[in-house]
């Protein structure tokens, strides 16, 4: 059977990367509604879809990618999934360590690898667990049949969360008793990890992206199911045929969809849905809502034929997703190195901030209502921003690939 190319995968994975911008860049940290923000530790808020969400998107173009690789050469296969691997970690590295300059003391000086023993450059990030995640999972998808596929991506879920228990403290679930955090200071080094915590603890460290393998992959085999229309031999019996159009699709990806959500509420009473661990509770229940969104992509999309004008809002993020994912790092980093005069504080002393930080405090911050409503306009209009920088670049036709 042949592939047939989804748009609404494309609106999918743009809405990922254009929620990823949204959330990541508030004109305060201080004010934020309370769905633009990450549960404190245990819990799933909004904005915790957005990077598993992302993480499935990477799964789900694979199965596009994936069954031309097999027709080529294994050499061939290695060299494209290294490369692209290599790529994507140092971009995240290079975003980490971006502009390589700071201000101290009204001094610009460099931003060195490692100030001291508690201070340097963080290695990990999102990026870093991206690429992490997609060498793995390529390397099992290229070499398993999609069956197998399916329980290695939970083998690596159980195995997680037994070493988690077995490997961890009195409290294993816990910021102090996690596992995951003594090894990251262990291999990564306490000046290179993230201390946004209170306490040295990297969100996006190297235990807690095992589980991120099986994330990518459980998208590879919903792109894969997509990519036969819903007709797998293993899942036939399940839904029965008809001749209307994608039912089967449909009706496939919503059973899996909600059986996977069953499956996450239950397994998170023993293992809480956890961003910061990556749980394997918080996999299997992240999952089941990104198969639903899909699935509900699908039939508005592709059954009912509705295209309007905030489908294409998102299909332009898509186009460009790692490149805006980047740009809209590196401009806030950059600008940061500009300094504009904005009165002085009760000590006498200048009050310096970027543009982006001059156009918070003196446009969005004065407009009527809440905090959170001028924080939350000052992330619209910046997302605007790199809409229309993404649709210039979709407009020429310019598509930046790794």
């Amino acid at each position: 059977m042949n592939q047939i190319r989804y748009y609404s995968l494309d609106v999918f994975r743009g809405a990922t990367v254009a929620l990823m911008i949204l959330v990541n860049n508030p004109g305060t940290w201080s004010f934020m509604f309370a769905p633009l923000q990450h549960a404190e530790w245990n819990g799933c808020t909004p904005t915790d879809l957005v990077f598993p969400f992302f993480l499935f998107a990477v799964g789900n173009a694979m199965a596009f990618v994936i069954p031309r690789m097999q027709k080529s050469s294994q050499s061939m296969f290695w060299q494209k999934v290294i490369k692209r691997t290599i790529i994507i970690f140092l971009i995240g590295l290079f975003l980490n360590w971006f502009p390589f300059f700071k201000w101290d003391n009204n001094h610009l000086i460099f931003k060195a690898w490692k100030e001291s023993d508690e201070n340097g450059i963080r290695i990990m990030g999102v990026l870093q667990r991206i690429a992490i995640a997609y060498f793995f999972a390529s390397i099992i998808a290229f070499y398993f049949k999609p069956k197998k596929v399916l329980w290695i991506s939970i083998i690596i879920l159980i195995i997680y969360w037994l070493t988690t228990i077995i490997l961890g403290g009195n409290n294993p679930y816990s910021i102090d008793g996690f596992y995951g955090a003594k090894l990251d200071h262990q291999i990564l080094g306490l000046a290179h990890i993230y201390k946004g915590e209170g306490i040295p603890f990297d969100p996006e460290g190297l235990y807690s992206t095992i589980p991120t393998i099986s994330q990518v992959l459980l998208g590879y085999l919903a792109g894969y199911f997509i990519t036969k229309q819903g007709n797998i031999k293993w899942f036939n019996k399940a839904i029965p045929s008809t001749d209307y159009p994608n039912y089967r699709l449909v009706a496939g990806l919503f059973t899996i969809g909600t059986i996977a959500l069953i499956i996450g509420y239950f397994w998170q009473l023993e293992f809480p849905y956890n961003k910061k661990i990556w749980s394997s509770s918080y996999v299997v229940h992240t999952t089941g809502l990104a198969t639903l969104a899909i699935a509900t992509m699908i039939w508005f999309i592709e059954i009912l034929s509705i295209r309007n004008f905030l489908m294409k809002f998102f299909d332009v993020f898509g186009k460009n997703p790692l490149f805006i994912f980047v740009l809209s790092g590196l401009l806030p980093r950059l600008f940061a190195l500009i300094r504009i005069n904005n009165g002085q504080n009760e000590q006498g002393e200048i009050n310096y901030v970027s543009p982006f930080g001059w156009f918070y405090q003196n446009i969005c911050a004065k407009i009527p209502g809440t905090p959170e409503i001028g924080s939350f306009i000052y992330s619209l209009i910046f997302l605007a921003l790199f809409w229309f920088l993404a649709y210039l670049l979709d407009k020429n036709k310019i598509y930046i690939k790794v």
